[in-house]
């Protein structure tokens, strides 16, 4: 699943959630409907590998109506063994607060309907609270939690209420560093109780191909220590 971040709210409140680069994103200057397609080079989701460690092809589009906006977000990899269907919904509540709700899809069981959403659901539901962080102190900081569907905790099958928080600080113009935990038992994150998922550092740059376009390429260098692993994802933007 990790989405750019990703968590899959790509408003204003985006975090470092995700390691995904905008890719071929295009918005229509006379309306609020926005589209596009992320490239990576894997799919890294909170510091969890999603699939096979190969790139993947994440669309989106959205629409925004003064502080909300409604989206869908996609991925799949190159061989086509993971597929995700995601739904979210935005609300700015000021320049520094946003909630998000998110519609996670990414199980895809042979043989269930979509439009499934009882007990034996493959979507997850989460909530988000996102803080942007102010001009004077850049923390940013995201809470969230699932709270219905297919989160299961492995040892007993009941509820998870899987919940991940993440802080983020810009360093330079151009580099952050984020730290993110699971706070309990989650099989989403392969969490037995607290751990941490998701260090790493991101740094950006923009090459100039031309004098009138420019190519921003980024790198994410990330841990999970909870998992003993280490990622290292590119991007780029066209």
């Amino acid at each position: 699943m990790i989405r750019t971040w990703r968590i899959m709210s790509k408003g204003l409140f985006a975090l470092v959630l995700t390691t995904t680069a905008t890719v071929a994103v295009a918005q229509d200057s006379k309306s609020n409907f926005n589209v596009g397609a992320d490239v990576v080079s894997s799919y890294v989701w909170r510091g969890v590998v999603q699939g096979s460690n190969e790139p993947n092809i994440q669309p989106f589009a959205s629409y925004t109506s003064g502080g909300l906006t409604f989206g869908v977000w996609g991925s799949g990899n190159f061989s086509g063994s993971l597929k995700e269907f995601d739904l979210n919904a935005t609300y700015n509540v000021s320049s520094l607060i946003a909630v998000t709700l998110t519609d996670y899809n990414w199980t895809f069981t042979p043989g269930t309907s979509y439009f499934k959403y009882n007990s034996g659901t493959d979507h997850i539901f989460e909530a988000t609270l996102a803080y942007a962080g102010i001009n004077s102190f850049p923390l940013s900081a995201s809470v969230n939690t699932a709270f219905y569907g297919a989160d299961k905790k492995p040892s007993n099958g009941s509820q998870a209420y899987s919940t991940y928080i993440e802080l983020g600080y810009p360093v330079t113009s151009n580099a952050k560093i984020f730290a993110g935990a699971s706070l309990s038992e989650s099989n989403v994150y392969a969490t037995t109780g607290f751990g941490v998922t998701n260090i790493g550092l991101k740094v950006s740059k923009s090459i100039e191909i031309t004098n009138t376009f420019s190519l921003p390429v980024y790198g994410i260098t990330g841990f999970n220590p909870s998992a003993k692993s280490a990622f290292l994802v590119a991007g780029f933007t066209l």
